[in-house]
């Protein structure tokens, strides 16, 4: 990631997760990060990730158990992206995305 040949993407699940846990004060000293995240990314040098329907109709179809929303729409758009993703979430690699984390 600290490469900077390397285009770093972030999901905008990632923003609607960050947002939804300072909300519920799930995520404390987030605050900022939440009202401003699109300039954290900015300033970073980070690329957004939009959701589009394809990654929405891929999260929704996701088979197995997992419940999450946020890491079903990330699971999703690694997939239909053909990217990496940064999480130490071991159930990723089970549905075929590799992690590097």
């Amino acid at each position: 990631m600290a490469a900077t040949s390397n285009v770093v993407l972030v999901s905008a699940a990632s923003a609607w997760e960050i947002s939804t846990k300072v909300r519920l004060g799930r995520l404390p000293g987030a605050e900022e990060l939440a009202a401003d995240f699109q300039g954290f990314i900015s300033r970073e040098g980070f690329t957004t990730l939009d959701i589009t329907v394809n990654h929405g109709i891929r999260a929704g179809l996701l088979p197995g158990p997992l419940k999450d929303p946020f890491d079903r729409m990330l699971i999703a758009q690694a997939q239909a992206e053909n990217l990496p993703i940064a999480t130490n979430e071991r159930i990723f690699e089970a549905y075929g995305v590799r992690r590097v984390w």
